[in-house]
């Protein structure tokens, strides 16, 4: 079955453009304005990606991502940020919110389709069945959820990657590059940057003490380590 895309643009073009090269590469795809009542559509639609502008005229890329992170259905779909914005500071708030990657406006529809296919890729690994503990931390891939001493934890789909391959090689410290090639895989656009901005959004989940971190420990000059 084609996934589908939802393509928040309120610039026509552009949104046309983007529109017709999905559709050429297999996926479904619609666009949507991001109008006040772009939630709804989202939830009509169902997607399994969605690209969102940030600068809409009627709401905000970020605020509609707080959104869509808080809903029941779509919290894990992944989202890619569409923008003209390029400071890190807005990067690094976009990843930050819940959202999965930061396209730079002008970009190629090459390179964003290449995005599009990596991040889905990501959900298409085959899983085992069994859900293997660590320690306070139960993991269910065929459910795609984590659980903490029996809460489950509200996770993006990329912050459960990361947690899982945590959990799965614990004990072994990683650089923030093997973690991008290990969780990325081929999205090789990502930064160490924003390594960092994902393990801090998981520590303040699993932690106590998110800046006193038990479980996610910084190994100094190299990068992380789980400890069981």
């Amino acid at each position: 079955m084609a996934k589908k895309v939802a393509v928040v643009e309120d610039e026509a073009e552009l949104a046309s453009l983007v529109e017709y090269n999905l559709e050429r590469n297999g996926f479904v795809a619609r666009v949507m304005r991001g109008a006040r009542d772009t939630m709804r559509e989202l939830e009509d639609f169902g997607p399994d990606l969605i690209l969102l502008d940030v600068m809409l005229p009627d709401a905000d890329g970020f605020e509609l991502c707080r959104q869509i992170r808080k809903h029941s259905t779509l919290a894990r779909t992944p989202i890619l940020f569409l923008t003209a914005r390029s400071e890190e500071v807005d990067r690094v708030l976009g990843l930050e919110l819940g959202g999965d990657d930061y396209v730079t406006k002008p970009f190629s529809i090459r390179e964003l389709i290449a995005r599009v296919k990596a991040h889905l890729r990501r959900g298409d690994v085959p899983v085992e069945a069994s859900a293997p503990s660590t320690g306070p931390f139960e993991l269910d891939r065929a459910a795609h959820r984590v659980l903490l001493r029996g809460k489950e934890l509200d996770l993006t789909s990329t912050e459960f990657k990361l947690l899982e391959f945590f959990l799965s090689h614990p004990g072994k410290a990683y650089s923030r590059e093997s973690l991008l090639s290990e969780v990325w895989g081929e999205a090789h656009f990502v930064t160490p940057r924003t390594v960092d901005v994902h393990i801090r959004r998981l520590r303040e989940q699993i932690e106590e003490k998110a800046d006193e971190p038990k479980f996610l420990v910084t190994v100094r000059g190299f990068g992380y380590r789980f400890e069981r």
